[in-house]
């Protein structure tokens, strides 16, 4: 055991760099990183993940770079790293939620990274695809206690995310740690995204999911990088690379260089819509997003672009909708039998009290706004009714949630 800082690095690296080029920045932001170097270096199997999966015809180009996906540049420099530095079996896993909701594109064909996988003779595993693992979150979950993710995703001796530098309109910001939201199985074996993705879980799933793949080595793109959304947003050239050996203390040295306070919460910018993920973290033990605290050096000075999430619905709005989720939460605790009676193994969406959809699949396809019908104040939560609770829902954070309401005087 250590007490040593977790340690984070930044780089300038000119968007215009040569392969070369990037690949020097990249190794000069990485090689401090003596801790993540020490694993690596003795693993035999690294599993990494990108943020990758989009519909070919639907990237989007800045300068000549992926402005909202890690651009091949970076990727080459990053497996082209690992390769030189290690003699590990490296895979990559990826689930594509564009396939997923598109019948004629196949998995392979929305990887937009496939080739340079290919060139560096890295497996790639359809993460929807079995084999699958129930995997319990180390020390009990803050949101749910164990998830099914892909095997690769615990079968390995160290993990690596590399994502965009990009606000996020649902969480604020999305590094690395959001990066692993692509973790989770989809149908037909696991829930559909929305299941997760869903007010006041989010934050608390991710930092799950944060401690269950615990990146040994984390880096951010910022090449390129996004403001407003993590789709459709504003492009903007920053001409930076950051690298760190904690997940949360990288993105927390990430959301600074956006401009943010990477301890800012619900409210206020970037964290409009739902709690900041690493506050939650922070708060709860799994790393540290106070920048005293990290051992941080950067070539570069915030802000490195004009970063700000988008405002996508008024505050009064988010506020109900935060509060009905809350109380549905508790209402479905509080009379869980009575749902269990009728709708033991099923989905539902409960609002009012009362269900207003159900099915043996979690995957809908339809707008929470639509079948909210005249009620759009009021959330529609969304739960599977299982006998067995295998999930492991902790719904004090619904109390924990409606308490900082009462105390806000919201």
């Amino acid at each position: 055991m250590t007490d040593r800082k977790p340690r984070v690095r930044a780089v300038h690296c000119d968007h215009r760099a040569t392969l070369e080029e990037t690949f020097a920045a990249l190794q000069r932001a990485t090689e401090p990183l003596d801790a993540a170097w020490e694993k690596l270096r003795a693993a035999k199997r690294i599993t990494i993940k990108f943020n990758q999966a989009w519909p070919p015809d639907s990237i989007v180009r800045m300068a000549g770079q992926f402005q909202e996906l890690v651009d091949p540049k970076v990727a080459r420099a990053t497996l082209r790293l690992l390769r030189e530095n290690t003699d590990a079996e490296i895979v990559c896993t990826e689930i594509s939620t564009s396939a997923h909701n598109r019948e004629h594109l196949t998995v392979r064909e929305t990887i937009s990274l496939m080739d340079v996988l290919n060139e560096f003779d890295v497996t790639f595993f359809d993460g929807n695809a079995p084999p699958h693992k129930l995997c319990d979150v180390p020390g009990g979950g803050y949101m749910f206690d164990r998830y099914l993710l892909p095997e690769c995703v615990s079968e390995t001796d160290a993990f690596v995310s590399l994502q965009k530098l990009k606000n996020h309109k649902f969480m604020g910001v999305t590094l690395c740690l959001k990066n692993l939201f692509g973790l989770p199985v989809m149908p037909p074996h696991g829930r559909s995204r929305p299941y997760f993705h869903h007010v006041v879980r989010l934050p608390y799933v991710l930092a799950d999911l944060g401690r269950i793949a615990n990146p040994t080595l984390n880096i951010i793109d910022g090449l390129v990088g996004q403001s407003g959304r993590e789709w459709g947003g504003e492009g903007h050239i920053c001409d930076t690379l950051v690298a760190g050996d904690h997940v949360i203390s990288t993105d927390a040295c990430g959301t600074h260089l956006m401009g943010h306070d990477p301890l800012e919460d619900w409210p206020n910018q970037p964290f409009l819509r739902d709690r900041n993920a690493l506050l939650i973290a922070n708060e709860r033990g799994f790393g540290t997003a106070e920048l005293d605290a990290i051992d941080f050096e950067s070539e570069v000075e915030a802000p490195v672009a004009q970063f700000a999430t988008d405002v996508i619905d008024p505050f009064d709005l988010i506020r109900d909708w935060r509060r009905s989720c809350c109380e549905q939460a508790l209402w479905y605790r509080d009379h869980r039998k009575q749902f269990l009676e009728k709708y033991a193994g099923q989905y539902i969406l409960l609002q009012g009290n009362e269900v207003r959809w159900h099915s043996e699949s979690s995957d809908f396809r339809r707008s929470r706004r639509d079948l909210a019908g005249t009620d759009k104040r009021a959330t529609l939560w969304f739960k599977l009714v299982d006998p067995q609770e295998i999930e492991g829902e902790h719904y004090e954070v619904y109390e924990e949630v409606l308490s900082q309401l009462d105390a806000m005087g919201m």
